[in-house]
Parts: C-alpha cells; sequence; structure tokens
C-alpha cells in the first residue's frame, strides 16, 4: 500500500503544474481559437530569468526565500509583457485562423527557442532549494518544498477554475468561446476579452515556471517538453474544456508516475502517445470535446 500512495503523491506533484500549463493553452484555443505553440516558451523565458535573477539578487545578500519572491514577480511580470507584444504584434492578425496561428506560433517559437539559446547558453542549471526537509501525505514521502509548491499549483488552478465558472470576465470568456459572434452582439468587446484572455493564459504558464524553478532543471529548451505533454492533455480531455484539460493533464501525471515506476520513462511517453490516438480514433472531440 505505501507504493501506492508514493505513486498518488509523485502522480499530484506532476499533475499541478501540466493543469496550469494545460489550463492556459485551452483558454488561448477556447476564445481565440488558436493552437499556442510558443506557450512553452513563456513558462520557459520564466524559468530562465529566475535562473538568472536569483543568482544575481542572493549575490547582492538578499535572503534566499525574498530573492526567489523577486525573481518571481520580475519573470512574470517580463513574461506578460513578452505575451502582450506577441497578442499585438502577431496573433491579434490570427484569431479564429487555426492554419496560419499554427504556422505563426510554431515560427514564433523557434525564434524564441533560439534567442533563448543564443542569451543563455546550453548549459543546464539547477537553483538552489528553497525550503529543506521531508514530508509524509497520504501514505508517500515528499520534499516539504514539492509539497508547498504542489498546494498552490493546485490552489492557483481551482482558484482560476472559480474565477471562469462565476466572475463577469470568466462568463465573458466562456461566451466568446461559444459564440463570439452573439457574444459580440451582446455588447462584450471581443478584441478585450480575447486579450484579456491570452494575458491570463500567459500567466498561468509563468506562474508554473515559476512554482517549478527551485525543482526542476532549467536549460534554453526546457519548455518543449511541457508543451508537448500540454497538448496531450489537451487533446486527451477535448480542445477548449477546461474540465477535459484537467482530466488530460492528471491523466498524464498517472501514466508518467506510474509508468516511469514499473517500466521506464520512454515507456511512460509511448503509452501517452498510444493513448492519444485511442482517444483520436474512438472519440476525435476528446473525452470532453464538444465542438
Amino acid at each position: 500500500m505505501e507504493i501506492y500512495g508514493q505513486l498518488l503523491v509523485n502522480s499530484l506533484q506532476i499533475s499541478a503544474a501540466y493543469i496550469l500549463f494545460s489550463l492556459g493553452l485551452t483558454l488561448i484555443f477556447g476564445v481565440m481559437k488558436v493552437i499556442n505553440f510558443a506557450h512553452g516558451e513563456f513558462f520557459g523565458l520564466t524559468l530562465l530569468l529566475m535562473a538568472i535573477g536569483v543568482p544575481l539578487l542572493t549575490g547582492g545578500t538578499l535572503p534566499l526565500p525574498l530573492a526567489y519572491a523577486l525573481a518571481g514577480v520580475l519573470a512574470i511580470a517580463a513574461t506578460l509583457l513578452l505575451g502582450w507584444f506577441l497578442y499585438h504584434f502577431a496573433f491579434r492578425k490570427f484569431q479564429r485562423d487555426m492554419i496560419g496561428s499554427f504556422v505563426l506560433s510554431v515560427g514564433l517559437s523557434l525564434l524564441l527557442q533560439g534567442i533563448f539559446l543564443e542569451v543563455y547558453g546550453g548549459i543546464p542549471v539547477k537553483l538552489p532549494d528553497l525550503i529543506e526537509g521531508n514530508m509524509h501525505v497520504l501514505g508517500g514521502a515528499v520534499t516539504t518544498q514539492r509539497f508547498i509548491l504542489t498546494v498552490i499549483a493546485l490552489f492557483t488552478a481551482v482558484a482560476m477554475c472559480w474565477a471562469i465558472a462565476s466572475t463577469r470576465m470568466g462568463k465573458a470568456l466562456r461566451a466568446v468561446s461559444e459564440d463570439y459572434e452573439a457574444a459580440m452582439l451582446q455588447g462584450i468587446p471581443y478584441r478585450r476579452i480575447a486579450l484579456y484572455g491570452f494575458l491570463i493564459a500567459t500567466f498561468l504558464a509563468a506562474i508554473a515556471g515559476a512554482l517549478l524553478a527551485p525543482v526542476t532543471v532549467i536549460s534554453a529548451n526546457v519548455g518543449a517538453d511541457y508543451l508537448i505533454k500540454g497538448f496531450i492533455a489537451i487533446v486527451i480531455g477535448g480542445l477548449g474544456s477546461i474540465p477535459g484539460s484537467i482530466i488530460g493533464s492528471i491523466m498524464i501525471a498517472v501514466i508518467e508516475s506510474v509508468g516511469g515506476y514499473y517500466f521506464d520513462p520512454s515507456v511512460a511517453t509511448l503509452a501517452m502517445f498510444v493513448i492519444t490516438m485511442l482517444v483520436l480514433l474512438i472519440r476525435p472531440k476528446g473525452i470532453m470535446g464538444n465542438g
């Protein structure tokens, strides 16, 4: 039973980041009908800026927690600025154009990866642990640092789902996602809502990056792996479906955790693609897809 508890804890840790990441992809697709392959670079930029900022701030005699907090805020702000820039000068012209946005986002992803590699270099970096110690949860062992970060990530995801379901902005986002022309006839400013949706998605990716900074190895192409897993999650769960993206993320995390324990990571990755193909064959819209 201890093994099952450990696998459950591992799955929760992994799914927390995937949920935040896939929620952003789902939100952009639902509001703008854009498949954003540059979404991983929002995640990656936050991590890279923190990899630069934390050592600089700690070198200036700031305590490590304060250095992490300040570097995280600055990195998230810079990532939001990049998201605002890309929306205004690129994605705004390709809203509801899946082919055009696909080509655009792939090109932007490759461009940003090249810039990151040129500026940051190809050497992976591991930041110092923010919190020391271990604890036991649900019968499994986990570092205190990972547990706190997982709780924060899950709380952020729950808060975002509540905001989309209950707030005025969330209702506007859902209305635009369902039928943007009908929403415009009801007085909802589509372009402004699309901008807000894009920035919220960017913020979710940046938050995921900031939370993972103390526990992951940071490199110039760190966003690529999360992008693939995020797309697998939303394809399984259903494009544009927020509950579907959560279900898909949890499924991917369970496969990665259980498959990695009983077999090896390559088998777990293969299983993800096999399940994706089966879902597309049986239900092309995804588990919770409706469009």
